[in-house]
């Protein structure tokens, strides 16, 4: 399995997914050249993709979509209950439904109800006993999902927003109650709320992603959400703006370029320090750990 973000913020989200020979793409919030540049990166085009997962269909998630399906042809898979939403983007006959789970190759994907503005939804993606959770845009996480969602791997969650920050800032009353409600965004100190139920002993990386530009900073984003994490085992890194992906914490401390995870042969009984290693690397393009 291995990982990459693309890009992550307001201005647009989308990430890699490789799961053997499967290639999948949860979201996509760049324009059609952009995805095009970061998968050339990977020696890969667009045509390569297999799966196109979506999250929800607010514009820096689907900014690029239409496009995509128009010069791939490629199918895009949602949940059936976001159906509606989607027609208003694309044509039914480029939409795969999905229930609340899917398997694929060998890859199993759990879909999770997320508390949006628009309907939206989580993942849960296991393959060859690894796995990864990726939620953003939600104003909260159901606690009975906590058991599907504990014990992951990596985590890419949403921390969008210090609360004081946002309140005290320059956006309209109205947009701050969007932002703070059930229907909004999940701030910092809630998603430290989450990782503290749900990590466990097989958890190595947590990605902070969909950042806010205005209502945090990498310092809060990472005290208030990572505080009581375990530095000795977990790499916490945050996700700001589009490519940039600066690891603050834990034995990674000085990597300022963590832009792709591996975790193809992972053995998640081994204890895992490269601190030394690693301590002088600026712009590491992926980790490979299969031989530790």
């Amino acid at each position: 399995m291995i990982f990459k973000a693309l890009a992550s913020g307001s201005k647009g989200n989308s990430s890699l997914l490789k799961c053997g020979n499967l290639n999948i793409l949860i979201d996509v919030g760049i324009n059609y050249k952009t995805l095009s540049d970061r998968l050339n990166e990977e020696n890969m085009s667009p045509s390569d993709l297999d799966i196109i997962l979506i999250t929800h269909t607010h514009s820096d998630h689907i900014k690029g979509l239409s496009s995509l399906i128009r010069k791939t042809h490629k199918k895009v898979y949602i949940h059936q209950n976001m159906l509606d939403d989607m027609l208003k983007y694309i044509n039914r006959e480029s939409i795969e439904l999905l229930g609340d789970n899917i398997s694929i190759d060998d890859v199993n994907i759990k879909l999770i109800p997320l508390s949006h503005d628009v309907i939206a939804y989580g993942f849960v993606i296991d393959y060859a006993d690894k796995s990864i959770v990726y939620i953003t845009d939600t104003g909260y996480i159901n606690k009975k999902y906590y058991p599907l969602l504990t014990n992951k791997n990596i985590y890419l969650i949403e921390a969008n927003h210090d609360v004081e920050m946002l309140m005290n800032g320059p956006y309209p009353y109205y947009l701050k109650q969007r932002v703070v409600g059930d229907y909004g965004h999940l701030s910092n100190e809630a998603c430290g709320h989450m990782l503290k139920k749900c990590i466990g002993k097989d958890t190595r990386y947590v990605l902070l992603a969909h950042i806010s530009e205005n209502n945090n900073t990498k310092d809060i984003c990472l005290h208030e959400s990572s505080y009581d994490l375990d530095e000795g085992l977990i790499n916490v890194t945050i996700i700001f703006g589009n490519r940039e992906i600066t690891s603050c914490k834990s034995m990674f401390e000085n990597l300022e370029y963590l832009i792709e995870i591996d975790l193809s042969e992972f053995d998640s009984s081994q204890v895992i320090n490269m601190e030394s290693m690693f301590s002088d690397c600026k712009n590491l393009k992926k980790i490979d750990i299969s031989n530790f």
